[in-house]
């Protein structure tokens, strides 16, 4: 049995709470609307990686603190880190090379919520956004209190999303709707989440759609675990491959290319707070 205390105790960006066989997974920022910075991607498979291995977990919900579920990644803690990127050169070799490597790691946090072989399931209330998303789309079962927004905002901010959206969505929600979503970056409420399959249902408010994520995942805990890990593990082998796949894609592709005056213009139009000019440059 993993040692809870050993692994969750020193956490910063998220809470482990245990109801029976139950864990609750809660995304604390603490960036503002639980922003996901480097505590955020240490963590996250850190978390889901002792989940997996625990004996006495059988399901897992996912949701966030205050508000909102996730404004997605956190840009003002983790642009330092990449300075080179906003270079319209892309900075050397090297420095794609390595650029490449932590996207890989950041798919690989969210990697660990999708191969987490308890089912998991996601508690959406406010803003749920770009890497908010991509978190979701790990998951296995996903519901939304009415105020619920979505956004696969990466085309808007100069990104081809890289966390998951674009390979995961076309399987939850089909090729037309995240093709939509993902080429005008639009906003999208819970009513429309629901149309679409994003999410199962839609609850009045957030403590009502906690409420009913809680009751889900007691519901799974209740059956044969090997029973229901072995569901999941069939439901994820026929797309896992072509997951993977297109993961690396699209890592390879941001490391070549997201570099670039776009890039740049969206991140200062972001810090001035006015509408971007985009030349395709």
């Amino acid at each position: 049995m993993v040692n809870d205390q050993g692994v969750f105790d020193d956490l910063v960006a998220l809470r482990v709470t245990r109801f029976g066989a139950v864990s609750e997974v809660t995304l604390l920022g603490p960036g503002k609307g639980n922003a996901m910075g480097p505590d955020f991607w240490r963590e996250l498979p850190l978390v889901f990686r002792a989940l997996d291995a625990d004996p006495d977990v059988r399901a897992v919900t996912l949701t966030g603190s205050g508000q909102h579920f996730s404004y997605g990644l956190d840009l003002a803690a983790m642009l330092p880190r990449w300075a080179y990127v906003l270079e319209e050169s892309g900075g050397s070799a090297e420095q794609r090379t390595a650029f490449l490597r932590e996207i890989r790691a950041l798919q690989a946090a969210f990697d660990a919520v999708s191969t987490c072989r308890k089912p998991v399931v996601a508690a959406v209330s406010g803003w749920c956004i770009g890497g908010g998303v991509d978190l979701i789309a790990a998951a296995d079962v996903r519901m939304a209190s009415a105020d619920a927004r979505f956004s696969v905002r990466e085309v808007r901010v100069g990104i081809v999303a890289d966390g998951g959206s674009l390979q995961r969505l076309p399987g939850i929600i089909g090729e037309g709707h995240i093709r939509e979503l993902a080429f005008t970056g639009k906003d999208i409420d819970a009513a429309r989440a629901e149309r679409i399959g994003l999410v199962n249902d839609v609850y009045a408010d957030r403590a009502a759609v906690l409420d009913a994520a809680r009751e889900l995942a007691a519901e799974i805990a209740a059956n044969p675990p090997l029973v229901v890990q072995g569901v999941k593990e069939i439901l994820n082998a026929d797309r896992g491959l072509e997951i993977a796949a297109g993961l690396r894609y699209v890592s390879a592709w941001n490391a070549a290319f997201m570099p670039s005056h776009d890039l740049n213009e969206a991140v200062q139009a972001l810090r001035q707070r006015r509408t971007p000019t985009f030349l395709g440059t």
